[in-house]
């Protein structure tokens, strides 16, 4: 049998998820003839990054939800690190925020863990040679909700704070940053988000799923 063409790594704080996911990616002829060669398991951001820096893999499967860091920073990592990784995302998430904030990020697929995988395998071969798939339930799903404000990443890690606690000086402290410019960022969030009070900030992010799901920032 040939080597196979394509390598990959599989991130999911869930290890029987890992499993059935390798078990599908190395099975000659489930997704490509020869099979796809996982090179790598991680249980964390921090080791999905680790992994990408090493293996330059061609496939990144990723969670969005997993400890130490989030899945749109493996992102992000994986566009410095690794950018002719095709990155394909399965998550639990339904948060339309958090859905519509995946696609505008420029993922190459997106699948929801609640439903089968038969469209996760029969779009693959595809996307490893260049086409984008966003699953059918999520294009539903944005096309039914009013688009939600896009954050930067400064505005993204204050807002993280601010659910948790945090006061402007310390979240000054945390990002380096003065209270007076936390403040501009904490202004802007709730223009953006057309909220009008802290607690109305709060509960907006945690419906929409706008908050990174990890505790580390």
């Amino acid at each position: 049998m040939q080597k196979p063409r394509f390598h990959a790594v599989i991130a999911d704080d869930h290890a029987i998820v890992r499993a059935g996911l390798r078990a599908a990616l190395e099975t000659p002829g489930t997704v490509e003839p020869d099979g796809i060669e996982v090179t790598a398991e991680a249980r964390d951001g921090l080791q999905a990054i680790a992994a990408l820096r090493q293996h330059r893999p061609s496939l990144l499967i990723l969670d969005v939800q997993m400890p130490h860091a989030g899945g749109l920073e493996v992102l992000v990592e994986a566009r410095r690190w690794s950018p002719d990784t095709k990155v394909v995302i399965l998550t639990g998430v339904t948060a339309a925020g958090k859905i519509g904030e995946l696609v505008a990020s420029g993922v190459d697929g997106l699948f929801s863990k609640s439903e089968d995988h038969d469209e996760l395998i029969a779009r693959l071969p595809t996307i490893l040679r260049g086409q984008r798939h966003i699953a059918a339930s999520f294009r539903q799903l944005l096309e039914d909700t009013p688009a939600t404000p896009l954050l930067s990443d400064r505005e993204r890690q204050t807002l993280n704070l601010i659910v948790s606690g945090r006061s402007n000086k310390e979240i000054a402290e945390t990002l380096g940053i003065s209270a007076k410019t936390v403040d501009r960022h904490r202004t802007n969030l709730m223009k953006k988000l057309d909220v009008h009070s802290v607690a109305q900030l709060i509960a907006y992010a945690l419906r929409e799923g706008l908050i990174d799901p990890s505790p580390e920032l």
